[in-house]
């Protein structure tokens, strides 16, 4: 497959009165086209210095970039035209309609304006396209936002949190949506803390953390690689657990108890520990093999926990993209 986005070895340092911080320490990444592609991350890890730099609003200490092949920040003035991007929480004249804001962006990037009226069929906001955007909701801003970013029919869209604010009937539309795009031939860059959803639409994911890619590769791959065989076990009576877990520590197993259940490893066959403890005269209510999530192994790599539905208001970045049809998001 081609790649539509390499960074390699790329590096920010901030300094300050406090000393320096490494925002990118050498952080790697690759998208292959067509693909949706999750970029997850921790707040404060440097995933949205990496998106910034990558559309030439910081400048990088060391490191190189690719959009569709070509050098970045060199070439942006060149493949500007065929990106999209949201880049942290977007902003909108309060006054304007979606239609007027739209209208705007499209004149402003020599968009014809029948364009308008596709995006906003698209994102789902076509009876709500002459309201004033102060009267929309979080989740039909982020609408919006979309919108603007599919004005120009882009081969790489590049989405910062799209499902801030929308309910679980919008994000389930947002899915649907960046699936259709990806499979018109746009290649989508999805960031998010909300886990679920990436590992349900996503083709692959990078992880970074500190500044440093963590985990890459397809979705599977990732998951494959945090494998677990950890079973959890409940046994009908709670006082039991701590002498179950002392059979079962004696016939090699290793037991963390839990408040009302054990987290058993190092078991062959998880009918052992039935067996086990049916000796002792103890029986099990529940075994169940731990399956292992993107989130479970997010928190592995990173050690923070995800925050979903965090709503940031710094600024905006919109380039330029556009997709298929979809309608009805949730707000």
């Amino acid at each position: 497959m081609t790649a539509v986005l390499e960074i390699q070895g790329l590096q920010k340092t901030y300094r300050s009165r406090k000393g320096v911080r490494r925002a990118l320490d050498g952080f790697d990444m690759v998208v292959e086209a067509g693909q949706v592609h999750g970029f997850l991350g921790p707040n404060g890890s440097g995933k949205t210095t990496t998106l910034r730099t990558l559309l030439g609003l910081i400048r990088p200490n060391a490191g190189r970039m690719a959009i569709l092949g070509r050098e970045v920040p060199e070439a942006l003035p060149e493949v500007a035209g065929l990106v999209g991007a949201i880049v942290e929480s977007p902003q909108f004249f309060g006054n304007f309609s979606a239609q007027d804001t739209l209208e705007l962006l499209a004149d402003a990037g020599g968009v014809d304006r029948a364009r308008v009226v596709e995006v906003l069929e698209l994102v789902g906001l076509r009876d709500r396209a002459k309201d004033r955007v102060k009267t929309y909701s979080l989740g039909m801003k982020q609408r919006l936002a979309v919108a603007s970013a599919l004005l120009k029919n882009p081969k790489l869209l590049i989405l910062d949190e799209p499902a801030n604010g929308l309910d679980p009937g919008g994000i389930r539309e947002m899915r649907t949506l960046m699936r259709n795009l990806a499979e018109s031939g746009m290649t989508v860059v999805l960031s998010s803390h909300i886990l679920g959803e990436i590992q349900l639409i996503c083709d692959s994911v990078t992880i970074i953390a500190a500044g440093r890619r963590v985990a890459a590769g397809s979705v599977a791959e990732v998951l494959a690689r945090h494998t677990s065989s950890s079973v959890r076990v409940r046994v009908e009576a709670i006082a039991d657990l701590t002498a179950s877990a002392g059979a079962l520590r004696d016939a090699g197993a290793q037991v963390v108890v839990e408040a009302d259940h054990l987290m058993v490893t190092n078991v062959h066959q998880p009918s052992a520990i039935t067996r086990t403890l049916a000796q002792r005269g103890i029986y099990v209510s529940e075994l169940a093999p731990v399956t292992v999530d993107l989130e479970s192994v997010f928190l592995e790599l990173t050690g923070t926990a995800p925050v979903e539905g965090e709503h940031r208001q710094v600024d905006q970045t919109v380039m330029a993209p556009a997709g298929p049809a979809q309608g009805g998001w949730g707000q």
